[in-house]
């Protein structure tokens, strides 16, 4: 097979594809390290939670804690796409953008991509060790959602709200890993958090529209149909409402609202931006959502420090 044909079809000129030794390059694309939006938008959450809590506290959070989040949602990004890929990989041969994923593809067997998605969720794990109690039971408590959610496609036009669910968990991780507890600001940033997750996740839903008509996915892509701007509108918006409550909630001022107002201009920019028939317009809005979620929590980290 030639390194080009090894290429999954939606990843074009990244460093996995080009740089990276050809051995390595299945498990690399495996954990979607060639395409690294998922882990950013994973992470996202997990920042917003730590910010939320420095906000409520008085300080920015720990640069250690900041870390320790962005080693391990890469991590678990990659173990969770693995596991999808091993679920779907009957699925995945039969849809166009994903036909080329190194499972179908044949470049890695069953059996090592389960061995590779053991030893990137140990790392997830040893991440995990280094918070506090509550915070590694929330952690593990997040392991359930994650193994059902390849199934939902299969039985309910909403998967996209089992992806928030998993998507979203961050948000129930950095407060406890601040204040060792679960407080009322995380569970509402964790509801706006799957709000948003919904939205970004139609969006890019969009682009397998047809491949997934025939071979029976459901997806809310499906079921909104023409309606997506307007059900995009009003879970962005929901997203908002809920974002900005946890964040008054947790004490956040002119600072963090500023910063709300341009996390919301951004879904907005978003909505009208869209259009749902072509499929880079949505990858490209769908990768938008990663500077949204980072301009938000650049303004609950000036917060924390003023």
């Amino acid at each position: 097979m030639s390194d080009s044909a090894g290429r999954v079809a939606d990843a074009t000129g990244n460093w996995v594809d080009t740089v990276a030794p050809p051995s390595t390059r299945p498990y690399l694309r495996l954990s979607r390290f060639d395409r690294p939006i998922g882990a950013w938008l994973l992470l996202v959450p997990c920042w917003w939670s730590l910010g939320l809590a420095g906000m409520s506290a008085g300080r920015p959070p720990r640069l250690w804690d900041v870390v320790l989040f962005f080693v391990g949602a890469f991590a678990m990004r990659g173990a969770g796409c693995t596991w999808n890929d091993l679920v779907d990989r009957d699925l995945d041969s039969r849809v166009e953008r994903t036909r080329s994923r190194p499972i179908p593809a044949e470049q890695v067997t069953v059996t090592q991509a389960a061995i590779f998605m053991l030893a990137q969720s140990l790392v997830g794990l040893a991440v995990l060790l280094q918070f506090n109690r509550f915070t590694v039971a929330a952690g593990f408590a997040s392991l359930l959602v994650v193994a059902i959610y390849p199934f939902m496609k299969r039985i309910t036009y909403w998967p996209q709200i089992f992806l928030g669910l998993a998507f979203s968990w961050g948000a129930l991780m950095g407060w406890p890993a601040t204040f060792g507890r679960l407080d009322g600001p995380a569970l509402v940033l964790y509801l706006g958090s799957i709000c948003w997750v919904i939205g970004y996740d139609t969006i890019y839903a969009h682009q397998d529209r047809e491949d997934d008509l025939l071979v029976g996915i459901k997806s809310t892509a499906l079921l909104f149909g023409e309606r997506t701007k307007p059900m995009l509108a009003a879970f962005y918006a929901g997203a908002v409402a809920l974002i900005g409550t946890a964040g008054l909630m947790a004490g956040g001022g002119a600072i963090f609202l500023a910063g709300l107002a341009a996390f919301a201009a951004h879904l907005a920019w978003q909505v009208i931006s869209l259009d749902i028939g072509d499929p880079a317009n949505c990858l490209k809005l769908f990768k938008a959502n990663r500077d949204a979620g980072l301009i938000l929590f650049a303004a609950m980290l000036v917060q924390a420090a003023v």
